[in-house]
């Protein structure tokens, strides 16, 4: 009567256990931000209430220029890294539903004959007889029954692995269109130089020979004859430099995007590049919330301490339950007749005794990798604003460089039509002209080079915060 009382209050218990969901992981609590609370003191712009956050800014809004656009597209159908990411996806996606279908009791059909033959002195019938079974039936194998949340663990563990590896599907995703992005703007910048330099070919060309024939009527001398062969041969230099450079830029590109793009689709010229849209920056604490990176290093650390629940429960007994139904029969035909039901059930369960620490060591060791994904996981933060950090010091400067270098080269530009003009009217040497003429080339460069890393560090801080892809 004892018996039948405590089966009537146990079975309910396990069931009640079964369906609560409950693991031995310890509850997880997002670990605090080991960085400011603000940004460095900086002209950044914050969001304002109400205004979209830099996470839910499509990249089709940020960019402006038709023609990149394009080359982005190309690249998010095209890139072979991003393509393994998306298959990676899959993967885990897969390898979370072998985990989770262990929750549930896999039954399988079976069929089968044993026909065998007796020798007459095995037979006990003392002549030699063949004996035949047949049998059909579903069943149930060594299903665990999880009290103690050991394959829920397992299967809270898979799923956080998915889902940080969409994660990091998205990170990879946002950085290919920013180093597309990139790449476009640098073959822009390599172009605009090379035409730069050939320009100036030309024009040291062109000066040569003025002075060549200035030389012939004896109005140069041999020094300035040989001073403006310098520069012509200096800037011929210059442009195969660049055509090189400009060669390899496109290659870059033709990389990231998976294919060689359409030339229809290449820049031209930097200057001519429309700027991209101000990003509103915002607070530490809202921005790196929404980097792909740190989301996924969060999952990352949330499967390390489902992994501990696991390696808790490994301490505890397992059940497990092997159970059939079907019908057997000596005849084929007599398989489905009356009488010929047949069942089993057979449960089992294993306790740990001795197992000379390997549980103690397996729960060491989840324990020290909890660690490991939680100091990462601080890690990816502290990078992450850095990274901004770094990316905003530099926007609150490149502005000022970018007038001061126009300045500087629009002067230098003013002093090499003077020299030229003083030369002209021999008032000053040859070598006025080629230092003049030297500024002037390299301040040109040096401008180009300053409107790229205004274009690029655009690029970089959408890229650092977590833009929308």
């Amino acid at each position: 009567m004892q018996t039948k009382t405590s089966a009537r209050y146990f079975i309910p218990a396990i069931l009640i256990i079964l369906a609560s969901g409950c693991t031995m992981a310890p509850e997880y609590t997002r670990p605090d931000a080991p960085v400011s609370a603000d940004w460095p003191a900086l002209s950044a712009s914050v969001a304002a209430d109400g205004e979209k956050s830099v996470a839910d800014t499509p990249w089709q809004e940020f960019f402006t220029e038709t023609r990149l656009h394009k080359v982005i597209e190309l690249a998010l159908e095209n890139n072979r890294d991003l393509r393994v990411a998306a298959l990676n996806i899959e993967k885990t996606r897969a390898m979370y539903q072998i985990q989770r279908a262990d929750l549930l009791p896999q039954l399988d059909g079976t069929a089968g004959a044993n026909i065998q033959r007796l020798p007459a002195d095995l037979s006990g019938i003392g002549q030699a007889r063949i004996s035949r079974q047949y049998s059909v039936g579903l069943g149930v194998s060594n299903y665990e029954l999880d009290l103690f949340g050991r394959v829920r663990s397992l299967k809270d563990q898979a799923l956080e692995q998915y889902l940080g590896t969409e994660e990091a599907r998205r990170a990879m995703q946002i950085s290919l269109i920013a180093e597309t992005a990139n790449a476009w703007l640098t073959l822009a910048a390599d172009q605009e130089r090379l035409a730069l330099a050939k320009e100036t070919l030309a024009s040291q060309q062109s000066s040569y020979r003025l002075i060549e024939r200035r030389f012939e009527v004896g109005a140069s001398s041999q020094l300035d004859l040989s001073q403006a062969r310098t520069r012509v041969e200096a800037a011929r230099a210059d442009s195969a430099f660049y055509t090189s450079r400009a060669a390899q830029s496109l290659n870059a590109l033709n990389l990231l995007a998976g294919i060689n793009v359409p030339n229809d689709l290449l820049p031209q010229q930097l200057s001519a590049v429309t700027a991209m849209e101000e990003l509103p920056v915002g607070l530490p604490s809202e921005v790196l919330l929404h980097r792909p990176d740190i989301i996924q290093a969060e999952h990352q650390l949330k499967a390390a301490s489902a992994n501990i629940g696991a390696a808790r429960a490994a301490f505890f007994p397992r059940i497990g339950l092997s159970a059939g139904f079907g019908t057997a029969s000596a005849k084929l035909t007599d398989l489905f007749q009356g009488g010929s039901a047949t069942w089993n059930f057979v449960p089992q369960i294993s306790v740990p005794i001795f197992d000379t620490g390997a549980n103690i060591a397996r729960l060491d060791v989840s324990k020290a990798e909890r660690d490991i994904a939680l100091a990462q996981y601080e890690k990816s933060i502290q990078v992450a604003f850095r990274e901004v950090a770094d990316t905003l010091a530099n926007q609150a400067t490149l502005g000022e460089q970018l007038d001061a270098q126009q300045a500087f080269t629009d002067a230098a530009m003013q002093s090499h039509r003077l020299s030229e003009a003083r030369y002209n009217n021999g008032i000053d040497s040859y070598l006025a002209v080629l230092d003049s003429q030297r500024s002037t080339y390299a301040a040109q460069q040096q401008l180009i080079t300053v409107r790229l890393s205004k274009l690029t560090n655009q690029v970089t801080l959408y890229k650092v915060l977590g833009g929308g892809a």
